[in-house]
């Protein structure tokens, strides 16, 4: 029994250690099989220590804390560690935000640690609901706030976009600008440069080299300009083009506002007409939508056509309804002939009648020079319809060693050329001989007719009165002829009286001079106003105290009107 028990423990001892015998070699095949398979696949483990997958996690701090960029979301994240630990990659709808700004884009290198991320595909920046900013690439600097935006790059702020293919944007002061090209769009202009910046809080903007300003009126050049997108107002601040279908203007310094088109410009601006009509002067106020232009300071106003320019210390043109005015040293001047037609007035304007002929006029205390002519009068006027120029009050006109005189003096042009002048009223003619002998006639109604700009022939008509001169062989003076009659006519030859015609019922008498009495020298009503007569286009300006003197008289009247009035 007893060795029975011993012989069946021995078996179970030999069945327990085969057992564990083949459970230690299947140990052994599993360890080694293990690490064999671990030896054979190396790239595989390698890999997957260098680019781990991570699960985005919100971080649990304040989302709004100063100066920090979180990560919102991202449909992965990746880090390769053996290109860098530095940032994670971010694919799909990748959203990030610091602050209250939000930055979207397909794909993301995100640095956590140095606060900042490149930004890839479809990116967008958003702040609040009035400003976007989209572009393909997008490098965002947290420390310092600035994003680096490239390739079509659009800034959205309500009704004012700003395209660039590379553009800076300084959060911090609010301002982007551009370096290689771009363009500024409201609702009132479009403009381009190759510099630019566009501060959304203030609306303002800068411009810097070939800035074009383009709206359906005009289109202004100039290499700087300031422009604020909510005034739309340009400050001009370089030399600077503004070219429409009405004028061009040429000026250095003003602003300009782009939605009222109204001007204030400086330094000797100037406004070039459609007709060539030119306006400058120290300071213009420009309305394009009137076309009033007016100026105080130095304007000049030009018309090339017509020959012809106005100056003054103050004055205004509109080029609509073709108006001028200026005083302050008004003076206008004409120089379609060889010489030039100075003409001084207190003001002198010049307007279209109804019939669109013009009328040019002066007042008062008009004076003006011209080497061939001189003369005054209070007023003074020209009308375009029958070419003729009226003086009134006074009127004197001096040629050489003549003087005209009268109650009004019509002069006629013909191609800017006198042709005839008329004393309608009264008219006294006076030629000065020697010291104080004149040659005197005067009569209700005197023409003088000219060709090339002397004096050919002169008719007198009604109440003829004369003194004349006559000069002796020896070009001596010897004798007075005074004659009365009812017509005259006087021809003239190289400025010399050749022949005379006094008709009919001609009286009158010759006196020797050394016989003849001092109240003979003269007609009556007769004076010489040499003393007043301009003596260059400068003495224009001066109103002597004789002149003064005699527009305070009332006018001569001649007998036969004089008549009328005591028969009335």
């Amino acid at each position: 029994m007893t060795k029975r028990n011993d012989n069946d423990i021995n078996k179970r001892h030999k069945v327990l250690n085969g057992f564990l015998c083949l459970l230690a070699l299947c140990l052994i095949n599993v360890v080694v099989g293990d690490v064999t398979r671990a030896q054979n696949r190396p790239n595989n483990k390698s890999q997957q220590a260098q680019e781990k997958k991570i699960v985005p996690v919100i971080p649990s701090a304040d989302r709004y804390q100063k100066g920090r960029v979180f990560l919102e979301y991202a449909d992965s994240l990746t880090m390769n560690e053996k290109i860098s630990t530095e940032y994670q990659v971010l694919n799909g709808n990748v959203k990030f935000r610091k602050g209250d700004m939000y930055m979207y884009c397909d794909s993301a290198h995100f640095y956590d640690k140095k606060n900042s991320l490149y930004a890839f595909g479809n990116v967008k920046m958003e702040q609040g609901d009035t400003l976007f900013v989209y572009a393909d690439q997008l490098f965002y600097n947290g420390d310092i706030d600035l994003a680096q935006l490239r390739y079509n790059v659009r800034m959205e702020n309500r009704n004012v976009t700003l395209f660039a293919d590379s553009l800076d944007y300084d959060l911090l002061a609010n301002i982007g600008y551009y370096f290689e090209g771009g363009k500024i769009v409201d609702d009132e202009n479009e403009l381009t440069s190759v510099y630019g910046q566009y501060a959304p809080d203030t609306k303002d903007s800068e411009f810097l080299f070939d800035v074009v300003l383009t709206n359906d009126r005009y289109v202004m050049r100039t290499d700087t300009l300031f422009y604020n997108t909510n005034t739309h107002i340009a400050d001009i601040v370089g030399y600077t083009t503004i070219v429409s279908d009405s004028n061009i203007i040429y000026t250095d310094n003003g602003w300009y506002n782009t939605q009222d088109d109204k001007a204030t410009l400086y330094d000797q601006s100037l406004i070039v007409g459609k007709d060539n009509q030119t306006l400058t002067g120290d300071t213009i106020f420009y309305d394009r939508n009137t076309g009033f232009g007016e100026v105080f300071g130095n304007m000049v106003l030009t018309d090339s056509v017509k020959s012809s320019t106005i100056t003054g210390g103050y004055g205004y043109y509109n080029e609509k309804t073709e108006d001028s005015f200026a005083t302050k040293r008004a003076l206008a001047m004409e120089y379609s002939q060889k010489d030039t037609l100075y003409l001084h007035g207190d003001t002198i304007k010049s307007y279209l009648l109804e019939d669109s002929s013009r009328v040019m006029c002066a007042y008062p205390s008009v004076r003006f020079y011209r080497t061939d002519i001189q003369g005054l009068c209070d007023s003074i006027s020209f009308m375009s319809r029958d070419t003729m120029m009226y003086m009134h009050r006074h009127p004197i006109l001096w040629n050489t060693n003549r003087q005209v005189m009268g109650n009004v003096i019509k002069v006629h042009f013909n191609d800017s050329t006198v042709d005839k002048a008329y004393l309608p009223e009264y008219g006294m003619l006076a030629e000065h001989v020697s010291e104080e002998f004149y040659n005197q006639l005067s009569g209700k109604e005197m023409i003088a007719y000219f060709e090339e700009q002397d004096m050919r022939r002169l008719d007198v008509n009604g109440n003829v009165m004369t003194i004349m001169l006559p000069m002796e062989n020896d070009s001596t003076y010897n004798k007075l002829i005074n004659a009365e009659g009812s017509f005259l006519i006087v021809n003239m030859r190289d400025r010399q009286m050749e022949k005379l015609n006094l008709w009919p019922d001609v009286t009158g008498k010759v006196t020797p001079i050394y016989m003849a009495k001092k109240s003979q020298y003269y007609l009556k009503g007769f004076k010489w106003y040499g003393e007043i007569r301009p003596k260059d286009k400068n003495d224009i300006y001066e109103v002597p105290e004789a002149m003064k003197e005699l527009f305070s008289k009332p006018e001569a009247i001649a007998p036969a009107r004089r008549i009328r009035e005591m028969e009335e």
